[in-house]
């Protein structure tokens, strides 16, 4: 983070203050008093009696941590301006007044009928962060009965027991986590958050953290002299075995106050770790316990047609943070949204399962057989529609290795290649999986029946069926990043993909149009639909994860001419370098529909603590805005529907607004690989019986790296990797001569590639004559001088 300086934050005109002395035990502020005066009472109302000592001075107190940072924030009174919270899907980013003193942040409405009254009055004393927070307090108000009313903040933010952090996809925001809830905030500018962030970081050092150690060790022995004890006595004219009592019996006194002061400071100990434990749980235990006795009391007579729970209080980073509705505000008129900790649905056994759930075909099951389960009355044509395909046999297993994997040293990869594009950087086959980015894109299709049945609702009429199925669609291509934690193979320019796939109904063609930027182009033919779309990723390496920014629009088109589109969400790849390696994909995926309805898809992005990750939670909306139906689920497990806004109705009320199973990802295989491939995937690069002399020379299937990596061959893919990537630095040159692609065309203006035709038609006649063979040696006409 770029460091931005308390100096450069525009202020409020201040009154010059005294700087007040801080009490070391507490961090608060104490009341100045001359040190003449001080003296002088002192000296009144503590006289020194004859025969006594005067008290030694007390120690000074120790320095405080970034002295020059804490006078600004607690002595010169805080730090305040406008931020942009992130409250719910409903009303999205509002606009809020925090304020930070003493280590606590408050925020306040600054819209609508319960809205704060901010000047340079109200906020006199304060440094003011941002031009929009200057303008608001510049800005003339009545005084009249807003000067008077209390100001009550919506929330309050405790720095002591929070931690800070900033966004890596976006530098004007930030977040706060308390341990039960989490705030999103937005700045007006990354100079605005870097000064946030600074105040923040400085109020929070107020509270040094103190090791488990220092609280449990015992306190130190105490020494207690008895010499003025003895000589006082002895002025008293008592008899040495007296003073010898009194002084046994004060050391014995002393020793027992000691032996307490130890037990309540491991009873302070044990304290603040219950309460911090019991803040942390306390909204679920709270939520938990209301909904079941609610659950028990209101529904015992009927509990065998309602036994889904859900939580609509979840902590979360969707919830509205918990902030008080005080009343409608001027900027929205859209209701709150409520969302769900899925937790608790997809531990229910009773949901209830659509068209989706139990049966998989061909290449899901373990014999073989398209798996057929009807149950809670679902229409049985629908159970069919995607899975009335011929069968076909496919293998189950990769080839058994030849060879025996040898390790790279990681480290020496990494600290060579901080900071560069990752689709340039040269890596082992130890790193890739047996199949290609081409491959991939198929892959996104593995659970294509979802748009088979989306066509079949829309044939009956049923639009929001078939938009809540597309949605299905979307985030199902996701179910095989989990665990995936090996690149694959960077196609080649001008190397292709194709899929016929009888029994999935498809037809799918992909090719690599562009080397820089590295573009991938795909079509997709299905029963009643078609998709497309290219895509081209930003991929940055920073040291300990990979974070990839996906660009490009994906279109499905039925053949009724209702059409979606979407782009995908960012996905990043954690723990390089320690600890487990894992991927993570989050950001909004909004679903646009070019009639009735549309959607949009939060990927709740995983955080260090969190319990319960993966989790998708959306809303289908109709032209008017409003929300017909609710998802939510894990886009790793399944996703659920509910056919009403949540939010508007109050739960079991109507039996329609039980959680729906919409899609269920399929089990994997029974013998894994170490690149987790699922099911499907391990088909992918298959050559069955004849389907070699078919291919063209270009296919993925037919590149020799990827071949002897799928064999276990590791010496020769290495090879062959390092002769075709020498290769493939001629690439830019045939691009910059006028290269163009086979199958796909650039459309003017908007830089998408579409698919031409013609390719199954040149596939039927094995004419393969213009197509180059790019996995064999360098042609001597590509080199230049």
């Amino acid at each position: 983070m770029h460091p931005f300086p308390f100096c450069c934050v525009s202020p409020v005109i201040i009154e010059e203050t005294e700087i007040m002395p801080v009490c070391p035990q507490t961090s608060c502020l104490l009341p100045a008093v001359n040190d003449e005066e001080s003296r002088s009472n002192d000296a009144s109302n503590n006289p020194i009696r004859p025969g006594t000592f005067p008290p030694p001075p007390p120690p000074p107190p120790p320095p405080l941590p970034n002295c020059s940072k804490l006078n600004n924030i607690v002595v010169g009174g805080g730090v305040a301006g406008i931020l942009q919270k992130w409250v719910n899907y409903g009303k999205g980013w509002r606009s809020r007044w925090f304020v930070l003193h003493d280590g606590v942040l408050s925020y306040y409405k600054i819209h609508g009928p319960h809205k704060i009254s901010v000047s340079r009055e109200t906020e006199k004393g304060i440094r003011v962060i941002g031009e929009d927070s200057l303008k608001l307090i510049r800005k003339p108000k009545n005084q009249g009965v807003e000067a008077n009313r209390r100001r009550r903040p919506l929330g309050e933010v405790h720095l002591k027991v929070s931690s800070i952090r900033e966004s890596r996809s976006d530098d004007k925001r930030f977040s706060i986590f308390t341990g039960t809830k989490r705030l999103h905030l937005r700045a007006e500018s990354r100079e605005d958050r870097a000064a946030w962030i600074e105040a923040l970081q400085a109020a929070k050092d107020l509270f040094p953290h103190i090791s488990i150690n220092d609280l449990t060790s015992p306190v130190e022995n105490i020494t207690v002299s008895t010499e003025k004890l003895r000589c006082r006595l002895l002025e008293e004219g008592l008899s040495e075995a007296a003073i010898q009592e009194s002084e046994q019996i004060m050391m014995a006194e002393f020793s027992a106050l000691q032996n307490q002061l130890n037990v309540l400071q491991r009873k302070q100990f044990l304290l603040v770790e219950t309460l911090r434990q019991l803040e942390t749980e306390k909204f679920d235990l709270e939520t938990k316990v209301v909904d079941e006795s609610q659950h028990r009391s209101k529904q015992a007579s009927s509990s065998k047609f309602r036994n889904g729970k859900y939580s609509e209080g979840s902590v979360t980073d969707s919830d509205d943070d918990n902030e008080r509705q005080d009343g409608p505000e001027e900027e929205s008129d859209e209701d709150d949204s409520t969302y769900f900790d899925t937790r608790e649905f997809l531990s229910s056994n009773s949901l209830r399962r659509t068209d989706s759930g139990h049966r998989r075909s061909s290449v899901d099951s373990d014999d073989g057989l398209a798996l057929v389960n009807s149950r809670n009355g679902v229409d049985v044509d629908m159970q069919m529609v995607g899975f009335n395909y011929p069968y076909v046999q496919r293998r189950k297993s990769l080839p058994e290795p030849k060879e025996k994997e040898k390790g790279v040293s990681l480290w020496s990869m990494i600290k060579d290649n901080i900071g560069k594009d990752l689709t340039k950087v040269c890596l082992p086959v130890y790193f890739n999986e047996p199949l290609s980015s081409l491959q991939k894109c198929f892959e996104d299709l593995e659970y294509s029946y979802l748009l088979d049945r989306a066509y079949e609702w829309g044939k009956r009429g049923n639009s929001l069926m078939r938009i809540l199925n597309v949605a299905a669609f979307a985030m199902s291509g996701y179910a095989s990043t989990d665990g995936r934690n090996c690149k694959p193979f960077n196609p080649l320019l001008g190397e292709t993909y194709e899929a016929d796939y009888p029994d999935k109904g498809v037809r799918f063609i992909s090719e690599k149009v562009s080397h820089h930027p590295m573009i991938v182009a795909c079509h997709c033919e299905g029963r009643g639909w078609k998709f497309w779309g290219d895509s081209n990723l930003k991929s940055k390496f920073w040291g300990r994860s990979i974070q990839l920014d996906p660009v490009g629009v994906l279109t499905l088109e039925f053949d009724d001419g209702e059409v979606f589109q979407w782009s995908k969400v960012t996905t990043s790849i954690y723990n390089l370098i320690l600890g487990k390696l894992y991927c993570d994909h989050y950001g909004t995926m909004r679903i646009q529909g070019n009639q009735e309805y549309s959607c949009k898809l939060k990927f709740k992005e995983q955080s260090i603590i969190d319990r319960n990750p993966h989790q998708v939670q959306g809303l289908v909306q109709n032209r008017t805005g409003n929300t017909v139906s609710t998802l939510f689920g894990k886009w790793d497990e399944s996703l659920f529907y509910i056919n009403s806004d949540v939010a508007s109705k109050s739960k079991g009320d109507d039996p329609s607004s039980e959680p729906v199973l919409l899609w269920e990802r399929s089990k994997p295989p029974k013998d894994p690989t170490r690149y987790n491939l699922t099911r499907f995937a391990i088909n992918l690069n298959e050559l069955t019986p004849g389907l070699k002399e078919k291919l063209p020379p270009t296919d993925s299937r037919l590149r020799p790296d990827q071949r002897h990596l799928e064999n276990g061959e590791y010496d020769l893919a290495n090879a062959e990797k390092l002769r075709l990537e020498q290769r493939q630095r001629q690439a830019r040159k045939l691009q910059e001569r006028g290269w163009q692609p086979q199958w796909f065309h650039k459309e003017k203006g908007n830089d998408t590639y579409q698919y031409i035709g013609g390719y199954w038609e040149t596939r039927e006649q094995s004419k393969w004559d213009s197509c180059p063979d790019i996995f064999g040696q360098i042609n001597s006409e590509i080199v230049l001088d």
